[in-house]
């Protein structure tokens, strides 16, 4: 499991996606959401803006990422 690491709460999810190199831009890990190809705690997350907080983990392209605060 990769670690991804916020320094605030909440995160928007399709920023995790942006800032972490998975979507070219907003617009595309917008568009990954809206398909349902990401997961948050084992659940399929259609929210582009949900929030996410330290201890989340949220899956894509089959690897899974865990949140932790600085």
């Amino acid at each position: 499991m990769n670690k991804v690491l916020i320094n605030r709460e909440p995160v928007e999810l399709f920023k995790l996606l942006k800032f972490e190199g998975l979507a070219a831009t907003g617009g595309e890990a917008k568009i990954v959401i809206d398909e349902g190809l990401v997961t948050v705690n084992g659940q399929p997350e259609m929210r582009k803006r949900r929030k996410m907080m330290s201890g989340d983990v949220f899956e894509f392209e089959g690897e899974s990422y865990l949140l932790e605060l600085e």
